[in-house]
């Protein structure tokens, strides 16, 4: 796992990159980062290329209200090489199932900042819905918008 961490940590390209995948992440991504965060995470998921069996893609769960059969889908990242190839329609479909299926949830919930619009168009394309917004603070004191959004697992 520690080799498949230090691969995924290569991901980010650059410092708003990994504000994406995490606010909490200081650049560059290191595996103790994500090790740290996985402290309050479930289901922390890695994606592997079958022909090379190197690690493109990862992604966690966390904050289960099983009152409510929600929860919250985070840290989500793909290897640059494999963007824009169906790896992140098969991370996310694994993740509904997990959810779904491994933790009982009826929905899940995301929050994807207002600059990242490729993802935003990502997720509206995989049934995520906008419901919500909180404002956060970038590491250069500009606030943004991070967008609420949710599925039904159903």
């Amino acid at each position: 796992m520690k080799e498949d961490l230090e691969i995924i940590s290569s991901f980010p390209l650059n410092v708003e990159e990994l504000f994406y995948i995490s606010p909490r992440f200081e650049y560059p991504l290191t595996p103790d980062q994500i090790i740290k965060i996985l402290e309050n995470r479930l289901s922390p998921t890695i994606i592997i290329d079958t022909n090379t069996q190197i690690a493109i893609a990862y992604a966690n769960l966390y904050d289960m209200n099983h009152d409510d059969s929600v929860c919250w889908l985070g840290n989500v990242i793909v290897s640059p090489e494999y963007r824009g190839k169906g790896v992140s329609d098969y991370l996310i479909n694994t993740m509904l199932d997990k959810a779904r299926n491994e933790h009982e949830m009826k929905k899940m919930k995301l929050f994807c900042h207002n600059t990242n619009t490729r993802a935003l168009i990502f997720y509206c394309s995989q049934g995520f819905k906008p419901c919500g917004y909180k404002i956060i603070t970038k590491q250069d004191n500009k606030k943004i918008v991070s967008i609420e959004m949710e599925r039904e697992l159903i």
